[in-house]
């Protein structure tokens, strides 16, 4: 494939190449004539392309890169259905004024792929805009992000992905698949959002709070952190029967959650 510009470091920029590839992600969305399709970074529109051809309503192809939304715009002028958006896909989420029921697919820049992630995950209104996400990350993220309790890769990403989250992992992408070939595997993820939570929080950046303050030293126990979290109240621990001794990746994700409902209460 010929490239009409050089990949940005700074963007994080991969392009996808591998048409067998494209075929099975899209495959993953079952887009037909009634659906809509946001596309998180657009790249050379390889994936859009394809996304066109199955039919969509409307595809918004979003992309940073000025000049990559040159060639955008230029490669599908004759196409009506696909709007081209030279945007921060995270200022878009922010902003949050979106239709409903919009298929995301994304190759996400790896080094800001957590961010969107989590960004979508704690949005205030539930269920949310987006039908479903089907994102690709780097494969370590990926494990992060579907591990079990009581296993080293189970942290923050796992417990906030599980909260509103269906997680399930299609396949494993070659590096071979890409221009620029980056060093490392990719992992194909697809998230549904769970309708009914019983883990219902009024503000979602508490769950964050939680987790962030819980893991910042993974390898410690825990009571240092939930003492700091709740100042000094030992009521919570023993309500919630948890063990301070025990290190995060010790506990369920349920107790996350259960820990996130009692902060709430206490502190909002």
């Amino acid at each position: 494939m010929k490239l009409l510009q050089k990949a940005k470091k700074s963007l994080g920029q991969n392009f996808l190449t591998d048409n067998n590839i494209i075929n099975k992600i899209v495959e993953i969305g079952n887009i037909n004539k009634n659906k809509t399709v946001m596309e998180i970074g657009a790249g050379y529109g390889n994936l859009t392309k394809t996304i066109a051809s199955m039919g969509a309503k409307k595809i918004f192809a979003i992309e940073k890169d000025k000049k990559l939304v040159s060639l955008l715009k230029e490669k599908f002028k004759n196409y009506n259905n696909i709007k081209i958006i030279n945007r921060d896909i995270l200022n878009i989420i922010e902003e949050n004024k979106l239709e409903q029921n919009i298929i995301v697919f994304g190759n996400l820049p790896y080094n800001i792929s957590t961010r969107i992630l989590a960004s979508l995950i704690l949005l205030k209104k539930w269920p949310p805009w987006y039908e479903i996400l089907i994102l690709m990350f780097q494969k370590e993220v990926a494990e992060r992000i579907i591990a079990k309790t009581q296993t080293k890769e189970f942290g923050r990403l796992s417990v906030l992905s599980n909260w509103r989250l269906e997680v399930k992992k299609h396949f494993n992408v070659s590096n071979n698949c890409f221009f620029p070939k980056p060093k490392i595997t990719s992992t194909v993820l697809s998230f549904k959002p769970k309708k009914n939570n019983q883990f219902n929080l009024k503000n979602p950046k508490n769950l964050e709070r939680v987790t962030r303050i819980l893991f910042s030293n993974r390898r410690k126990i825990i009571n240092k952190n939930f003492n700091k979290l709740f100042k000094q109240n030992k009521t919570v621990a023993k309500n919630l029967n948890i063990n301070l001794n025990q290190r995060p990746e010790e506990l369920s994700s349920e107790i996350f959650y259960k820990i996130a409902l009692q902060y709430e209460k206490l502190f909002n």
